[in-house]
């Protein structure tokens, strides 16, 4: 992580909300995670941020719960009753911020897993001349599409943006703390239509005048919202480092290793293409599957979440993403690739073997190689056995994939 000269720099953590969709029964910051609030992963990774002199938990209103739960940390980190709508939660956080801060960020405390890298990229961002806010976003991947109703109640699609001017806006929101001081006190003045459009700080921010830039966000920066959410957090959680404040010793950055499977059928339509390690084989029938069923680019894909701890196939590739219906395996390696270094890591290698009666693969297996490890910016080696005849892999009916990828955290 680069360590830059910066301004004294406080963290406002909004902890307030209900999490009424998460459906837990109690505040969302309070919702434990391998043993610990949300709140407190949050804080556990704002303390290993260089530059960041004090952190104001804004609390769920009348709850001392989580309070309680914070007492264990250093003075630095303090709290502060939450108001009736976010905007009063963070004026509230603001009141009790040092006067003399020079820069200020917004981080929820549903976005808990946030890593140290990402605040720290927003804190550079705000020492460029001239920047006075900046947001961590992600690139959009679906389709995103504005609908009308009609009169009859049909939803109609009147818009389709292009997506690549389209970004997913996560926190830490940064600001320089004159900007989002004098953004909050103009509130009153905004009229009904600028108020609309106020969701966060930036667009609060951006309501009053300012420029609001942009920086890389985070795939490990998800908003935990729902209950689906609550294990992609828990494979965070298992992925990260424990309790910076008691300043045990993280001098030494180690290699991760994530492992990946992946099972097809031999498709039952005999015009289905078999696609396997990015290379057509047209002598042989394809695999089942959403995508093309290309069992040792998918395991591929495994395995890079496994390591980097971002989830899984499905999570960035399921069935419900209509989008991937069809798509090539090196497709979704170019894609998986890009997720795991957009967290801040980089890919050593990956090794992939397949179990599986066809195609014959040795002859092409250099060539895999060169496809694969282009896809994966990264080298990809790929080897082939068979099961002596035993199993659904021995029969022909169908392939198994096994992979491992070594990914290492970007310094």
């Amino acid at each position: 992580m680069n360590q830059v000269k910066q301004r004294n720099a406080s963290v406002i953590l909004v902890a307030a909300g209900m999490g009424t969709r998460l459906g837990a029964g109690i505040p969302k910051a309070l919702v434990e995670i391998a043993g610990k609030s949300l709140a407190e992963h949050a804080v556990d990774r704002i303390l290993e941020v260089p530059g960041i002199r004090e952190v104001i938990v804004v609390t769920p209103p009348d709850d001392d719960r989580l309070a309680e739960a914070l007492r264990g940390y250093p003075d630095s980190v303090r709290t502060a009753p939450g108001g009736s709508s976010r905007a009063g939660s963070v004026r509230n956080g603001l009141a009790q911020v040092c006067p003399d801060a020079e820069l200020i960020l917004v981080h929820d405390a549903a976005r808990a897993f946030a890593p140290a890298a990402l605040f720290q990229r927003v804190l550079e961002q705000l020492e460029v001349p001239g920047c006075d806010a900046a947001i961590p976003a992600l690139p959009v991947t679906d389709t995103i599409s504005v609908v009308a109703t009609d009169p009859a109640g049909s939803e109609l699609v009147v818009q389709t943006p292009d997506r690549s001017t389209l970004r997913a806006v996560q926190t830490p929101q940064g600001f320089s703390a004159a900007t989002l001081r004098e953004a909050h006190a103009g509130l009153g003045t905004l009229s009904e239509e600028q108020l609309a459009a106020v969701t966060d700080d930036a667009s609060i921010v951006r309501a009053a005048g300012g420029a609001v830039h942009v920086v890389a966000g985070d795939a490990r920066a998800l908003k935990v919202t729902h209950p689906d959410d609550l294990a992609a957090a828990e494979q965070l959680a298992a992925a990260t480092t424990e309790a910076p404040h008691r300043n045990e010793p993280q001098d030494m950055l180690l290699p991760r290793i994530g492992t990946g499977i992946d099972i097809h059928a031999v498709s039952t339509d005999p015009e289905r293409e078999m696609w396997l390690a990015g290379l057509y084989f047209p002598e042989d029938i394809g695999l089942s599957g959403h995508s093309d069923g290309d069992a040792v680019a998918h395991a591929a894909c495994d395995a890079l979440f496994s390591a980097s701890g971002i989830g899984d196939l499905g999570t960035h590739f399921g069935v419900d993403r209509p989008e991937f219906a069809g798509a090539s395996g090196v497709s979704l390696l170019t894609e998986a690739a890009r997720l795991v270094r957009e967290t801040g890591f980089e890919i050593g290698n990956i090794a992939v073997q397949f179990v599986g009666r066809r195609p014959r693969f040795g002859a092409r297996r250099e060539e895999a190689n060169r496809v694969l490890s282009a896809a994966a910016g990264a080298p990809v080696s790929i080897t082939a056995t068979t099961s002596d005849g035993l199993g659904y892999e021995g029969a022909g009916e169908g392939i198994t994939a096994y992979a491992t990828a070594l990914v290492y955290e970007r310094p």
